[in-house]
Formats: structure tokens, sequence, C-alpha cells
């Protein structure tokens, strides 16, 4: 399915030229300018005010990065309601074609891996579209297609992560075994992936194809669909190359592709065109926006992984073993003096737990946690001034909960 998407899409400039660089894209950091793509009296100030703020995102936080991206339990509780609809619309869809064996099988297929996450990309669509819509506007009936349109967008997940675990022979996801693994199943995952994918439309031809917004929902998904096979390519692609090859430009290809269009255009894109939405540049405002917190959104991922206590991230983090292209490498190399790129090189990539803790005390002699605490603040607050300067009738507090939700937990 992967080899689809080595026709790579073209990128796009317009959005990459509209995102400020905060950390530079060459090979080398310019002494005397900046420091990690940061300026350097900037970064200068932040130290000499030797303050011992905790970076937010290891705040006493007791649930991880992504888990903080929450919704109550009534969202939550909602949206689950409608899962029962869904199956039972998709085994309907399945016995239509005289297949009751394989429409009992796909039922289990669904329950077992599509509600089994946080659902954070799902119910977004929801509360987006509630945030679109005037409250005495929004109907039972059109609530209830926000709903499945968030289904279709964790099927989009399921579909994903059911492809990775094949590829990557996972054995766990989710708090248990990951579907190809269970007894029974094996590579009947690779087709189930394609039925859970395929069942995304099925339900868009059920529910929205009475709608004027019908053909733009289906091309949506298709886009989606592929940026995110290509975002997957440029990941194991990167994943192969020496650390010396990173670069800035590369790892926010595969951000953008592999994670940020999927999880935060495509849930607010979908909302805004069952909203009504149709102007056009509402839509570029809104993927510049969404972009940059998918972003912003990722180097909080990358930093946790290297940093993060895994009590409180709920994971153990193994970029580095993984020979991630991931956001401290590619600052790390752009600092780092010939030596110390010689440690990058000879222990990057690499099993050995001493080596592993060598790039950690690297980092850490790097000052890259200072310069991540900075790129936390700045990103932060530049988003919010993107977000204020919005001006083409999508709520500004649509951005905002969003925004708040990823920096600090709403409480």
């Amino acid at each position: 399915m992967f080899k689809l998407a080595r026709q790579l899409l073209p990128q796009q400039p317009h959005i990459l030229r509209r995102l400020p660089r905060f950390i530079s894209t060459s090979d080398e950091a310019k002494s005397g300018d900046t420091i990690g793509g940061l300026p350097t009296d900037l970064v200068n100030e932040q130290k000499l005010k030797k303050t011992s703020r905790t970076l937010s995102t290891l705040q006493n936080h007791s649930a991880p990065i992504a888990a903080r991206v929450t919704v109550s339990k009534d969202e939550s509780r909602d949206f689950m309601a409608v899962f029962p609809d869904v199956v039972r619309d998709l085994t309907g869809v399945t016995r239509a074609y005289n297949c009751n064996d394989a429409a009992n099988w796909f039922a289990r297929v669904l329950q077992y891996n599509v509600p089994r996450g946080k659902k954070n990309r799902g119910i977004l669509c929801v509360l987006t579209y509630k945030n679109l819509v005037p409250a005495d506007q929004i109907t039972p009936e059109s609530l209830k297609l926000a709903h499945y349109l968030g289904w279709c967008v964790e099927m989009l997940q399921s579909f994903f992560i059911m492809s990775d675990d094949v590829m990557d022979n996972s054995t766990t996801r989710r708090g248990q075994l990951c579907w190809h693994r269970v007894e029974g199943v094996g590579l009947t995952a690779i087709n189930d992936t394609l039925m859970v994918e395929n069942a995304m439309f099925a339900v868009l031809k059920k529910h929205f194809s009475h709608l004027d917004c019908y053909v733009d929902l289906m091309e949506l998904f298709h886009e989606i669909s592929f940026i995110t096979t290509c975002g997957q390519t440029l990941d194991q692609i990167n994943s192969h190359r020496k650390v010396s090859e990173f670069t800035m430009d590369n790892y926010k290809s595969i951000v953008y592709n592999k994670t940020a269009y999927y999880t935060f255009y495509l849930p607010f894109a979908l909302a805004m065109h069952l909203a009504g939405f149709k102007d056009a540049e509402a839509f570029r405002q809104s993927k510049t926006i969404l972009l940059e917190m998918g972003h912003f959104f990722q180097v909080q991922d990358d930093f946790l992984d290297c940093f993060g206590n895994p009590d409180v991230t709920g994971k153990i983090g193994t970029d580095i073993q993984d020979n991630k292209c991931s956001w401290l490498a590619v600052v790390a190399m752009q600092r780092a003096n010939a030596e110390q790129k010689q440690i990058m090189m000879d222990c990057y990539g690499q099993e050995d737990p001493i080596k592993v803790n060598r790039i950690k005390d690297l980092y850490k002699e790097l000052s890259l946690p200072t310069t991540y605490a900075t790129f936390e603040e700045e990103s932060y607050n530049m988003i919010k001034t993107h977000i204020q300067q919005t001006s083409r009738g999508v709520p500004h507090q649509s951005f905002l909960q969003i925004l708040n939700k990823i920096y600090r937990r709403d409480s």
C-alpha cells in the first residue's frame, strides 16, 4: 500500500513559506546569529533570567501530551453512542453482497480496532462543527452527521495504524495485541485494513450523498489519505539515513504530511464543509494555522520522547534507537562542533543503552532543553497571533480551543 506513495505529492510552497522558521534549515548553525535557529539574544535572555521554570509539557501532568488533548466524559460518551450505528450500517452493506460471514468478521475487525484509542481526532470534528454553527441551528440530525464524519476519521486512523503494525511487525497497540497478532488473523489483517479504509466511503455514501458537500468530503478523505502515506514513506526513508543527512526541511515534510494533515487539518476541514463553508481563503488560512499546530505538537512529542518521565508520558521513548529524524537530532546536528557531530554519528540509531545515554547527555551539553523551552513559548504565542489575524469567518475560539488543549490541559 505504501509503495503507491513513492510518487510523492508536490510540496505546498505557499503553506511552507508562511510558517516562520524558528529553527535554521542549514546544516550548520551560524555563530553569533542564531542558536538552534532562534535569535541568539533571545536565547541568552532566557538563560540570564536564571529561572527554574519547569517546561509546560512536564509540569506534573498525570497524562502524556497526546492524552492531554482530551475531551469531557459527556463528549466521549455521546461519540461512542454512535459507533454501534456505524457498525450496523457497515455490516448491512457487507451483507447486501451476500457476504454474511464477511459481515460477521468485519464487525469483529471494527470493534477490536476502531474505538480503542483516545478518539481525539474524531471528537475534534464534532467539537469544531459545534463551534462553527450557531447553537440554535444545530439539529439532532446534523449533529449525528458530524459524529459520522468523526468516526470516518477514526476509521482512517485505524487503517493507518493497522497497516503500520503489520509493516513493523509490532506486538501491542493501545494496550492489546496488534490485530495481526490475534490468533486466527495473521496476514488477513492486510485485507482487513483495506476493508476499514473503504468503509469510510460506504458511510459517506449512505449519509452524505444527498448533501452539496458530498464530493468535497470524498475528495478531502482521498487527498489526506494519500498525503499521509507520503509522510509515512518519508519517515521510512529517513529512518534508514545517517543522522548527518537529516535536515529541518525533511523533518517538517515528515511532520506535515504524516501527522499534521490528518490529525489537525482533516477533522477541522470536514467540520467546515459540513457547516457550509465555501470560501477557499478560509480553508487556506485554517490549513496554515492547523499545520503550525501539528508541527508544534510533534516537536513536543519529540522532546518528551527523550526527556519525558515515562511514568508521566506513558511510554518509553525510542526515537534515538530507531534512528528517527526528530527535532532534537536535527537541531543537535545544526549546533554541534566536529567532535560532537562524530558522537552523534557513532551513537545515534544504536540500541546500546550507553550510546543512547551519550546522545541524551550531548543534547543537554548543547542546551537543547533551553532551546526547546524558548521554542515552545514562542511557538505558542506565534500561533495565537496567527489565529487573531484570521478574518474569513472561522471563529477564533475554534482554533484556540485546540491550541490550549495542546499547550496545557484545560481545567
